[in-house]
């Protein structure tokens, strides 16, 4: 099929009345993220506080935000966040309880069941300010002060460790 005829169909497709379209249902929510639009046609129940919530399956959350639940928390990539059990529910995870825990922005549509949700400082790196570690001091072995800033221009290979 030539693509201007397969782009004439859908436009055509896309006006028609439901009844000639063949009345596909309507997504229980749609999610916009990094340019693209997923159609969601199972979601989980809200909480009557929480007007803005989205429980999505923890299956589609792949093709949402690319991240996915694992015994260690959500991720993506090689960047795993720690959740709460309160943001799981069976096969759902509360998708928007998520973004406030990495400070995604967000805003939703009840009425038509749309939310928008902004970048994700963790993965963009904006949470860095710089890529300057922070000054500290610490007691080499021999119970001698050193300065991190006083190693500047060398390598350093920070250790740390905690017996709780």
């Amino acid at each position: 099929m030539e693509r201007r005829d397969f782009l004439r169909l859908v436009g055509a497709a896309s006006i028609a009345p439901p009844a000639l379209a063949g009345a596909l249902p309507a997504p229980a929510a749609t999610v916009l993220y990094d340019d693209r639009a997923v159609a969601l046609q199972h979601v989980g129940p809200s909480d009557a506080r929480q007007q803005d919530a989205l429980w999505v399956r923890k299956a589609d959350l792949p093709r949402i935000n690319e991240f996915a639940v694992k015994p260690q928390g959500a991720c993506r990539a090689d960047v795993c966040v720690p959740i709460p059990k309160t943001m799981l529910r069976g096969a759902y995870f509360d998708l928007t309880s998520f973004a406030r825990k990495l400070g995604q922005s967000f805003v939703a549509d009840n009425a038509t069941r749309v939310w928008s949700f902004g970048e994700i400082p963790l993965v963009t790196g904006s949470f860095l300010a710089s890529r300057t570690a922070p000054d500290f001091d610490v007691p080499d072995r021999n119970g001698r002060l050193v300065r991190l800033s006083g190693l500047r221009g060398k390598k350093v290979l920070v250790l740390t460790w905690a017996s709780w």
